[in-house]
C-alpha cells in the first residue's frame, strides 16, 4: 500500500525533541530503508534517523529520506504486556480519525511482518511543532500566561475529541461501548497481577497489597457510563503538540496505540490523575504525579481542569474522583510494567529503574481519592 506524502510541510522542523538512537535500540536501518523506498516510491534522497527519547514505552523515531521526515512507531523490545503497543489499533485510527479530527496526524503504512525490523510498525505524518514539558518555549509564546493558556488548549483539545462522532471516520466499530469500565477495571487488574512480583523494593508486598485494595474500591463503586465516544486513553499534556506563535491551540495529538470507543469521561480522569497542581501542598497524597517534567508547569488548577471540560460537555461530572483514581490506579499498573521490562533486565533505559519507585505513592492517591486511608 502507497500514499503520496506531501514533503512540502515537513522541512526545517525543529530537533529540539529528537536525539542520537539510543544504545540498544537500534533497528535493521537498511531493511527499513528499502521496506520505506519501495512501499513510498515518490521518496529520493539520503536516509537517517533520530529518536523521539522521552517516551517511555513505544520506540518513536523521526526517519529522513531527503527532504521527507516521517515517524515510525514499534513495540519496546522484549515480552509485551497483552493488550498494549498495538500498532495495527494505532494506524487504523490514524489512517481514519483526522478526517474529522484534524489534530490526528494521518497514517501513511502499517507493516505487520516482524523479519523488516523485529517488530510490526506503522509510517506516520510528522508534523511541525513543540511539545511542552518543563517549560513553554518561547517559540510558542514568551507571554507570562503562556503555561495556563496551553493548559486550558488540552483541556479544549480532549473535549473536542469526545464530540467526534465514531462513524464520521469509520471508527464506530473500534471498541465495545457497552461494560467498557467493567472490561478496563478487569484488564488492568490482570496487567498489574502480571507484573506485580517484578520488584526489587523493600516494600513491595505492602504496594501489591495496596494496589489490590485500590482495584477492588473501584470495581466496588464503578459509575454509571453515561455515554459513549472515542476514548484516546492516555490524553496528556505531553501527548500534544503546538504550533509556533500559538499557545491557544493544540496542533496535534499522539500515542494512539490503546484508543478505543467507550467511556469519554476516562480520559478526563487520566488527564488529571497527570495534571500537576501545584495550589496542593507538596506533601498532600493528591498532589504526586508520575514522572512528568510537566509538574514544572503554572497550569490551571485540577477544578480549573474540570470547570473547563464542564463548559462544553453536558455530562454530570459528579463522580469524576473515581476517574481521577482509576487514572492514578492504571498508570500505577503501567509504571509497574515499566519497571518490570528493567528487573527482567528487557531495556537499557536507565529511566524505567525509577518507575517502581513511583507505584506506592501513586496508589495511595488512587485510595485517597476513593474515600481510603492511605
Amino acid at each position: 500500500m502507497s500514499e503520496a506524502v506531501d514533503v512540502d510541510d515537513v522541512v526545517g522542523t525543529p530537533d529540539s525533541d529528537v536525539a542520537a538512537v539510543r544504545a540498544g535500540e537500534e533497528l535493521d536501518w537498511p531493511a527499513l530503508e528499502a521496506f520505506l523506498r519501495e512501499q513510498l516510491p515518490d521518496l529520493s534522497g539520503p536516509f537517517s534517523v533520530k529518536q523521539f527519547p522521552r517516551g517511555s514505552a513505544n520506540l518513536t523515531y523521526r526517519v529522513t529520506i531527503g527532504n521527507t521526515h516521517l515517524v515510525v512507531r514499534r513495540p519496546p523490545f522484549g515480552a509485551l504486556a497483552a493488550g498494549g503497543h498495538d500498532m495495527s489499533r494505532e494506524h487504523r485510527v490514524l489512517a481514519r480519525l483526522h478526517r474529522a479530527y484534524n489534530r490526528a496526524p494521518q497514517s501513511y503504512l502499517h507493516c505487520d511482518d516482524p523479519t523488516v525490523i523485529g517488530a510490526e510498525f506503522f509510517v506516520v505524518e510528522y508534523r511541525q511543532g513543540y511539545v511542552v514539558w518543563d517549560h513553554v518555549q518561547t517559540e510558542i509564546s514568551d507571554e507570562p500566561d503562556a503555561s495556563v493558556r496551553v493548559g486550558l488548549a488540552v483541556i479544549d483539545a480532549l473535549a473536542d475529541l469526545h464530540e467526534v462522532d465514531p462513524a464520521a471516520c469509520g471508527l464506530q466499530d473500534l471498541g465495545r461501548p457497552d461494560g467498557f469500565l467493567e472490561r478496563q477495571v478487569a484488564g488492568w487488574t490482570r496487567r498489574w497481577q502480571a507484573v506485580s512480583e517484578y520488584s526489587t523494593l523493600p516494600d513491595a508486598a505492602a504496594t501489591s497489597a495496596l494496589v489490590d485494595e485500590v482495584g477492588a474500591r473501584l470495581a466496588r463503586t464503578q459509575p454509571r457510563s453515561q455515554r459513549a465516544g472515542i476514548v484516546h486513553n492516555d490524553f496528556k499534556i505531553d501527548n500534544c503538540q503546538f504550533a509556533a506563535g500559538d499557545a491557544d491551540r493544540v496542533v496535534s495529538v499522539f500515542d494512539w496505540d490503546m484508543a478505543t470507543t467507550g467511556d469519554t469521561l476516562a480520559d478526563l480522569g487520566t488527564l488529571l490523575s497527570h495534571w500537576p497542581d501545584r495550589g496542593l501542598p507538596a506533601d498532600d497524597v493528591n498532589a504526586f504525579i508520575a514522572a512528568s517534567a510537566t509538574r514544572a508547569l503554572d497550569l490551571p488548577s485540577r477544578a480549573d481542569v474540570i470547570a473547563r471540560y464542564a463548559r462544553t460537555s453536558a455530562l454530570d461530572l459528579a463522580n469524576i474522583a473515581w476517574y481521577e483514581a482509576f487514572g492514578c490506579w492504571r498508570t500505577v499498573v503501567i509504571l509497574q510494567q515499566l519497571y518490570a521490562r528493567h528487573v527482567r533486565g528487557q531495556t537499557s533505559d536507565e529511566r524505567m529503574a525509577q518507575r517502581g519507585l513511583m507505584v506506592a505513592p501513586l496508589a495511595r492517591r488512587a485510595l485517597a481519592l476513593l474515600g481510603g486511608t492511605p
